[in-house]
């Protein structure tokens, strides 16, 4: 069982205006893409500069999709779990507001100079390593522990990209892209890989049976959306954690898939040798894989399309979708045979 010490509340203040100093300058900068919905600004005090990242509810499809009434940021500042992080992380949070109605306000670090090109192209051998490393450092800290912080629920996890997402956002006439593409894509999935779609599908609409199976597996404490886009690398080679929008309790090989999954076409290896080296990473930070192992991979692997089944469909048919439904199937397996 993970060990650490206790945790210390911070206390959250409760308007944008306890926040900022009375002297800061705002400029509104690029927001996350357009992904989420939520808003960036550059707040510069005196002689530093600082990010502020404004979330609201109404706003973001993110949150109505998990269920999440109050921001999980929010949460985890207030519990004191962001302090909690191993050494090997930097996170840029430094303040937070809630103002108790859905919106909420981060007052962060200006990280931009650690973040990964934006170029799409693989990252380097070293720094996928160093990622899956961190990533199995902050797995033990709360392996196993019976306080880990359950911010969002794994089955919130896994319905966020679900068609369920796409039906109410529609019904919202949410302008937002992604909900529209998830439509389109578990649509087309049946089309183009109609064998994962028999299997897929259903648990995209309903993924109880699968959380149910990987919650008998050991649980840890996960970030949620492990992707390049969330994480950055100091000049000391420590990594840059960020946008904590689905943490809570859950597997590390369910990090492992989404982390597989999102960033396949930046990962320098092969899935099978980022799957080996993460799996050394864990054995190197004291938890052992013995016993375990494989059927929490499997499971998490066929929970890596229940996640993004849509989005390799939208791609035709490839090798990453066969890739994935290969696994799919083989995961499906494990959930017969509980």
């Amino acid at each position: 069982m993970g060990e650490g010490a206790a945790l210390t509340a911070r206390a959250v203040r409760r308007s944008l205006a306890e926040l900022l100093p009375d002297a800061a300058r705002r400029e509104p900068m690029p927001a996350d893409g357009g992904k989420s919905g939520a808003r960036l600004e550059r707040v510069v005090a005196g002689d530093t500069r600082y990010v502020l990242k404004h979330i609201d509810r109404a706003d973001d499809w993110t949150l109505r999709s998990t269920g999440s009434l109050e921001p999980p940021p929010v949460v985890l500042w207030r519990r004191g779990v962001l302090d909690a992080l191993p050494a090997c992380f930097v996170q840029p949070i430094l303040d937070v507001a809630y103002a108790g109605d859905g919106r909420a306000w981060l007052l962060m670090h200006d990280i931009s100079d650690t973040l990964l090109p934006g170029d799409g192209s693989p990252i380097a051998p070293e720094t996928n390593a160093a990622f899956l490393d961190h990533l199995a450092a902050l797995c033990a800290v709360w392996w196993q522990r019976p306080d880990i912080p359950n911010v969002v629920e794994p089955v919130a996890r896994y319905l966020e990209l679900s068609p369920w997402t796409a039906i109410a956002e529609a019904a919202l006439g949410s302008e937002h892209l992604v909900p529209r593409l998830i439509a389109q894509g578990w649509e087309r999935l049946a089309q183009v890989a109609p064998a994962a779609a028999e299997v897929v599908v259903p648990l995209a609409w309903d993924p109880g049976p699968l959380v149910e199976a990987l919650d008998a597996t050991p649980q840890t404490f996960v970030h949620g959306n492990w992707k390049l886009d969330n994480l950055g690398v100091t000049p000391d080679g420590r990594t840059v954690l960020f946008d904590w929008e689905t943490p809570g309790r859950g597997t590390a090989c369910a990090e492992l898939a989404w982390y597989l999954a999102i960033n396949c076409d930046r990962l320098p290896v092969s899935k099978e040798s980022t799957i080996t080296l993460f799996r050394a990473a864990l054995e190197r930070h004291g938890i052992s894989t013995a016993g375990w192992w494989d059927r929490q991979l499997g499971l998490a692997l066929l929970g890596g399309l229940v996640h993004f089944g849509w989005e390799k469909a939208l791609g035709g048919p490839s090798a990453e979708l066969d890739w994935w439904e290969r696994h799919a199937l083989a995961g499906a397996e494990l959930l017969v045979r509980r």
